[in-house]
């Protein structure tokens, strides 16, 4: 990502963002994972600009120039701030309505934003699905071979995973991308570029608290408590949606997502892309930015 960025305040962070497109065009919000960054995105952005679209693409909380406005606010990274901070920036941009578009915890924003305020959702793109975590079952054991994929998480559950990703982050997280994504051929600079993004000194700390918090090890944030109580209902997403799983996704395990087409209630297509691993924008960007202009022709005026 080399265009220049921009920054936006909200009441909890100073987003940084680029954007691109006709300041006029139609609004789509295009949310990164974990440990991914907007450059996702850099292929996906001049498809979808091509066909009109202004396309903003923000670094989540912990990520790049991304900043807490209190230094003593909580360095949350539950569901609950992830969906709150994408809702957050619409608000201060000014934008009604968005196709949202994610792929892991953007993907979880955007599931968010769309259960719980679809008015503001013209139509949504997840990767893996319904990603609102259902965190009342999360001590429900999962498959061997899953449980396998979940090694990181379970290594973030103690000091010692937290020391070794304050230490060893991008030995960390080259290993995470080559793991999930064993068919795609990066090289060092692709990573590089993603990985200084792993420098903003809150990193850590929202990193070790998403993957504690989700299994129900420590508390949230008060401030966004009410929106995790709505999500542990496991809300239906009636906007427009494509899913999308990569057949090549090394942490999604032996599932597949497809069953969670019961929880989207309206106009819904699920897709899987061969070959592909976790981090789908990047390595299919005509797929995944096909998906985007597919989903936004389900929507119908609302």
């Amino acid at each position: 990502m080399e265009e220049e960025l921009s920054t936006i305040g909200t009441r909890s962070l100073q987003i940084a963002f680029a954007e691109n497109g006709p300041a006029d065009g139609w609004p789509v919000i295009l949310s990164h994972g974990f440990p991914y960054g907007p450059e996702s995105y850099d292929d996906v952005t001049p498809l979808l600009v091509a066909q009109g679209a202004r396309v903003i693409v923000p670094f989540l909380r912990g990520y790049g120039p991304t900043r807490f406005r209190d230094p003593d606010a909580p360095r949350s990274g539950e569901q609950a701030a992830l969906g709150a901070d994408l809702l957050a920036l619409m608000d201060a941009m000014g934008i009604g309505q968005a196709v949202l578009g994610g792929y892991d915890w953007g993907g979880r924003a955007g599931c968010v934003v769309a259960a719980l305020w679809p008015e503001r959702v013209s139509a949504l793109v997840s990767v893996n699905g319904y990603n609102i975590q259902n965190i009342a079952r999360s001590m429900e054991p999962a498959a061997a071979v899953d449980e396998y994929a979940y090694w990181y998480q379970y290594y973030f559950h103690s000091e010692r995973g937290r020391a070794g990703l304050t230490l060893n982050r991008r030995e960390i997280c080259h290993l995470l991308w080559r793991l999930w994504s064993p068919k795609w051929a990066f090289d060092e600079a692709t990573y590089d570029a993603t990985a200084a993004h792993f420098d903003n000194p809150d990193f850590v700390d929202v990193v070790i608290h998403s993957y504690r918090h989700r299994f129900g090890l420590v508390a949230g944030d008060p401030a966004v408590a009410e929106i995790e109580r709505r999500l542990a209902e496991q809300p239906d997403i009636t906007v427009p949606t494509i899913t999308i799983d990569g057949d090549s996704d090394g942490v999604m395990g032996t599932g597949g997502t497809a069953h969670h087409a019961r929880k989207f209630t309206g106009p819904h297509e699920h897709r899987v892309f061969e070959d592909i691993g976790h981090n789908v924008p990047q390595e299919a960007p005509e797929g995944f930015a096909r998906a985007i202009l597919d989903a936004r022709a389900l929507s119908s005026p609302r």
